[in-house]
């Protein structure tokens, strides 16, 4: 339910690209202008997460993604009747607002439930529903586009909104353990979903523990968590996480621009289509890594068990349990094949020969998009797995720095594609990024080196 509700900041954003032509020309205005209300997105997106993530470590999970959902309810409703650039720019900044808390408030909510030998499969499985927003989104942003106009995505997703808003409130109860314990302790009031008034959890028959005290509100409540960018191993975790994101975010959001400049006789739905493979990608690589990597995890677990002739041991304390090493296994392969596919991206357009051999030259790039999100996602699955470890007790605060800084970063990036494109043209523009790329991936390496020290130091403190 919580991932089917952190769809919609995907999703949002993505139903949105088929449209872009089609804004400019309804409201009189350039392709880089509608670009603009993307860049203000991407930079509420950040910012919101930032505020709604410390409340919901602080008050709960329930109230906060309620509130949020209702902002967004508002927020689509006023734009179906976007009738010029400026309300369209403040209105997707105020739909930002109520889309975006949603993935660190589900990012909360697994880490309130799940276990460390089981949660990157719970973070994977979470990522990969939310990401099918990114699958579908533009296939269904064509279609209502080329149907009925742009506004018609806007009341498609209050519509959608409003039936998962209304799914919450029957079915979600409070996680936050300051609130809820180990799901041992009755909920009252808001916290308590509407079913429990009717089938009370069998865990409450006998429950004798009174509910504890919630943590006090403040400005530190939601600060503290942007601290954790001083942390050096952290700085780098979240460094190469926002560079891959932007960069990730540069090719998503250029897409309908160079196809249609590459290709100008394809239809909006066409265009729609041609985003299928960059979702089915981010889907695929949520999912696999969250499981690739709970089988890592357990196995390690289980040989180091085994070496040690431990039992019932939290393995996490051991000193010389190489936890970030087997959370971070992967990313080197990860970030090398995004690296090399982000090479190929830009020349795939222009190459003649690729052009006679794969249709028209969609076949190779489209293909290249699939591997350049898959890859990505995955980046980003262990970066958010590993957060959520060094902070279970405030994982939504965690979440949120992280999405601070990606969106940031994302939101320039995708400022400067359009203007990059038209000066470097398609070829020479991604190669530069997969130079700015090349040219940061030591930055993999210090996460592997540094988190290791970092854990180590702070156990023998």
């Amino acid at each position: 339910m919580v991932s089917l509700g952190g769809a919609f900041s995907a999703l949002s954003s993505n139903i949105y690209f088929p449209g872009i032509d089609t804004i400019s020309k309804d409201l009189g205005v350039s392709a880089t202008d509608v670009g603009f209300t993307i860049t203000v997105y991407m930079i509420v997106q950040g910012i919101a997460p930032s505020l709604y993530g410390g409340i919901s470590d602080a008050r709960g999970r329930r109230i906060t993604f309620v509130v949020a959902l209702v902002v967004y309810l508002a927020a689509n409703v006023s734009l179906s009747f976007t009738c010029n650039l400026a309300m369209l720019v403040v209105l997707r900044g105020l739909q930002a607002a109520g889309s975006a808390a949603t993935i660190s408030i589900s990012t909360g909510v697994i880490a309130d439930i799940a276990e460390p030998d089981e949660r990157a499969g719970f973070m994977g499985t979470n990522s990969g529903i939310r990401m099918i927003g990114q699958a579908i989104g533009p296939v269904i942003g064509g279609l209502l586009n080329s149907a009925w106009g742009f506004r018609s995505i806007f009341w498609f997703l209050f519509v959608f909104s409003a039936l998962v808003l209304l799914g919450l409130l029957v079915f979600l109860p409070e996680t936050q353990r300051t609130i809820a314990g180990n799901g041992d302790v009755p909920l009252v009031g808001f916290y308590k979903p509407w079913s429990y008034f009717f089938h009370p959890p069998k865990e409450w028959t006998n429950a004798s523990t009174p509910p504890p005290k919630l943590e006090k509100l403040s400005w530190k409540t939601i600060i503290e968590p942007l601290t954790y960018i001083f942390r050096k191993d952290v700085l780098a975790l979240l460094s190469w996480g926002a560079l891959v994101y932007t960069i990730w975010s540069m090719v998503t959001s250029s897409t309908t621009t160079v196809l249609l400049k590459t290709f100008p006789d394809l239809t909006q739905w066409q265009v729609g289509l041609c985003f299928l493979p960059n979702g089915i990608g981010c889907v695929i690589g949520s999912v696999c890594t969250g499981q690739l990597m709970d089988r890592a995890f357990k196995r390690a677990e289980t040989r180091y068990k085994q070496e040690h002739g431990l039992v019932n041991v939290d393995v996490k304390s051991c000193r010389d349990f190489p936890f970030e090493r087997v959370r971070l296994s992967l990313l080197p392969y990860f970030s090398v094949i995004f690296i090399v596919s982000m090479g190929l991206y830009g020349p795939s357009y222009e190459f003649n020969d690729l052009r006679r051999h794969f249709a028209g030259n969609l076949v190779a790039s489209l293909g290249l998009q699939f591997i350049i999100a898959s890859t990505a996602t995955a980046i980003f699955n262990i970066n958010s797995t590993i957060l959520v470890d060094y902070f279970p007790d405030n994982s939504a605060g965690a979440s949120a720095t992280n999405n601070l800084c990606r969106c940031l970063l994302g939101a320039a990036g995708i400022s400067v594609i359009q203007p990059m494109i038209a000066r470097l043209k398609i070829r020479n523009a991604f190669l530069v990024l997969t130079a700015i790329a090349v040219l940061f991936s030591p930055l993999v390496w210090v996460q592997l080196k540094m988190a290791e020290k970092r854990r180590i130091k702070s156990l023998d403190a």
